[in-house]
C-alpha cells in the first residue's frame, strides 16, 4: 500500500509539473505572438488608450500603418456589442489606407465599469459621447475631417452623428445598415412568415415576434428564424483563426478577459427596449452633406437589406455608392473579411480622387 500511495503521488508530481510546463510553453508562445501583434508599423502608428469622455473612461485604439492617411472610425453594432475582442484581425486589413480607431462604446468591452451600471442611456448621451471622442481624435490626430465607419447599431448611430456634425466627417460608410429599428423588425416578421409557411414550428416562431414591442422573447424567436433558414449572422463562420486572434489578442490581458466575461447587458436592454433608441431612426433623413457610402450583405435579414437599398435610393448627397456583397449575411465583417477591405480600398480610392484638384 504504501508503494502504491508512492505511485499516486509519483504520478500526480509528474501530472502537475507536465501541466506547469504546459502552461508556461502557452505563456511565452501567447507573449511572443502578442508582442507581434503589439508592434507599430514603419511610420504608423499603434497604440490604445482610455479617453475621458463625459466624465467616463472610453477605450481606443489607433493603428495604422501610415499616419499620412485618413483617420476611419469604426462604430461597431449592438447596442452595446463590442467587437474589440476581435476586430484588429479585420481592421488591420484596412490599416494600409486608413488609420483605424476602434472604440468600445460606454460601458462595454474594456470601457465597461459596473459603477455606470445606473445610468440610463439616452440619444442625447451618445450624441454627447460621439461629439467627444471625434473632437479628440481631430485634436490628437491633427486632423480637421475624420471618416465614419459604422456597422449594423454603428450604422445608425454613425449617420445620425454625421448628419448633427457634417463639418466633422468627410465621408460615411454604412455597413449592414440599420434605417428604423421598429420598421426594420416589422420586415422581417414579413420575411419570416413567407420563410415559415407550411412548418408549423417556425410558424409558432413566427407568432412570437412582436415588432411593436420588442422584447428578449421576439430576439430569441427572431434568431432562432435566422438559424433555421440560414441567415444568422455567422453562418459562414468567420474567413480568418478566431482563437489564434483571442490568444494573440495586443489589446487584452487576462483581467481584461476577466472583465468582459463580468459585464452587465442590462443598461443597454434597457435602452434597447426603450423609446429613446427609436429617435436614432434615419426616415425621412435622407440630405447628407458628405459623401454616402454603404456595403450590404443580399442575405442580410439582421438588418434588412432591402430596407437600406430602398433609403439609399432616396438619400440626396453630393455623393454616394451601393455595395452589395453576394450571398453574405450579417456577418460579412467576419465572414468575408477580405472582400470587405477589397471594398474599403475601394472607397478610400474613390474619396482620395474626389480630393485631388
Amino acid at each position: 500500500m504504501k508503494r502504491t500511495g508512492r505511485s499516486v503521488l509519483t504520478i500526480c508530481t509528474r501530472a502537475g509539473a507536465a501541466l506547469l510546463c504546459v502552461t508556461a510553453a502557452l505563456l511565452v508562445i501567447r507573449f511572443a505572438g502578442k508582442t507581434i501583434n503589439g508592434r507599430t508599423p514603419g511610420g504608423g502608428i499603434n497604440e490604445s488608450m482610455y479617453v475621458e469622455i463625459n466624465g467616463t473612461e472610453q477605450w481606443v485604439s489607433i493603428y495604422g500603418e501610415n499616419t499620412a492617411n485618413p483617420v476611419l472610425l469604426y462604430l461597431h453594432g449592438g447596442p452595446g456589442s463590442s467587437t474589440s475582442a476581435i476586430d484588429y484581425a479585420f481592421t488591420r486589413k484596412w490599416a494600409d489606407v486608413y488609420t483605424v480607431v476602434t472604440w468600445d462604446q460606454r460601458n462595454c468591452g474594456k470601457s465597461f465599469h459596473a459603477e455606470q451600471n445606473e445610468t440610463v442611456l439616452t440619444k442625447e448621451l451618445f450624441m454627447q459621447d460621439g461629439k467627444a471622442l471625434t473632437e479628440f481624435l481631430l485634436d490628437y490626430m491633427g486632423r480637421e475631417k475624420l471618416t465614419i465607419l459604422g456597422h449594423s447599431w454603428g450604422s445608425c448611430y454613425g449617420a445620425n452623428l454625421v448628419l448633427a456634425y457634417p463639418e466633422y466627417y468627410d465621408c460615411f460608410i454604412g455597413t449592414g445598415q440599420l434605417v428604423d429599428i421598429a420598421e426594420d423588425e416589422a420586415a422581417f416578421k414579413e420575411e419570416a412568415l413567407k420563410w415559415a409557411q407550411g412548418d408549423a414550428e417556425a410558424v409558432k416562431l413566427v407568432e412570437q415576434l412582436t415588432p411593436g414591442a420588442i422584447s428578449m422573447e421576439h430576439f430569441a424567436a427572431k434568431n432562432a428564424l435566422l438559424k433555421k433558414y440560414g441567415y444568422d449572422m455567422m453562418v459562414d463562420g468567420a474567413d480568418y483563426n478566431l482563437i489564434s486572434t483571442i490568444f494573440f489578442h495586443p489589446y487584452y490581458s487576462i483581467s481584461d478577459w476577466i472583465k468582459y466575461f463580468q459585464r452587465d447587458m442590462g443598461v443597454y436592454l434597457d435602452f434597447l427596449f426603450s423609446d429613446e433608441i427609436n429617435a436614432f431612426s434615419l426616415k425621412g433623413r435622407l440630405d447628407y452633406e458628405v459623401p454616402y457610402f454603404n456595403i450590404n450583405g443580399d442575405r442580410d435579414y439582421q438588418t434588412n437589406f432591402k430596407l437600406a437599398q430602398a433609403y439609399f435610393d432616396q438619400v440626396r448627397a453630393p455623393y454616394k455608392q451601393m455595395f452589395v456583397m453576394k450571398d453574405t449575411t450579417h456577418g460579412l465583417l467576419e465572414s468575408k473579411s477580405e472582400l470587405f477591405s477589397d471594398i474599403l480600398h475601394e472607397i478610400a480610392a474613390i474619396q482620395k480622387d474626389r480630393f485631388i484638384p
